[in-house]
């Protein structure tokens, strides 16, 4: 299988209002529109967004009550710290500051008028040293280590909790994993 785009499909109560978000904030632009729907594109984004009414027909019948809630939009971003300035200085709605995780994850999140969470993530690079051997990994004199995390290594957010395990900002040259 060849998968040539990728689109998430958000069910909200009002169009209008997460439409216009995602175009003042983030940038992306409309493709097509009609009463209940809207088809978000973003030059060089990772994912389109499709918005739909609540209670559309386009839906099956046992999802046309549901909305998009408990779920975040995550979007790797370059610039992290300059992006959340921008934002800020826009009047754009921050529901989480400008933080990093354990596990080497920088993000901040806003949420649109719909409740949908949106965060913008950068992955935190370790400086030198960062192995304890002054180099920042790789094959060579490669030591694995084993992680018992601690109460230290879990981040509760209102959307999860997670344990980091591995992250750049620990050593590991291109692995972030944790445990949710």
């Amino acid at each position: 299988m060849h998968v040539s785009a990728s689109t998430l499909s958000l069910t909200v109560a009002d169009v209008d209002a997460s439409r216009d978000f995602f175009r003042t904030h983030l940038g992306y632009e409309v493709a097509m529109a009609e009463d209940g729907f809207c088809s978000l594109t973003r030059e060089g984004a990772a994912v389109d967004i499709v918005l739909l009414r609540k209670g559309t027909n386009v839906l099956p019948a046992e999802q046309r009550d549901q909305e998009a809630g408990g779920l975040i939009v995550a979007l790797t971003v370059t610039g992290l710290a300059a992006e959340e300035a921008r934002l800020r200085a826009a009047g754009a709605p921050i529901t989480m500051p400008l933080r990093e995780e354990p596990w080497g994850e920088r993000l901040f999140q806003m949420t649109d008028p719909n409740g949908i969470v949106v965060q913008l993530v950068e992955w935190a690079v370790p400086g030198p040293g960062a192995d304890g051997n002054g180099s920042a990994g790789g094959s060579e004199g490669t030591v694995v280590q084993v992680i018992t995390p601690s109460a230290d290594d879990v981040t509760v957010s209102p959307n999860a909790t997670m344990t980091g395990l591995a992250a750049p900002s620990r050593g590991s040259a291109e692995l972030s994993t944790g445990r949710s």
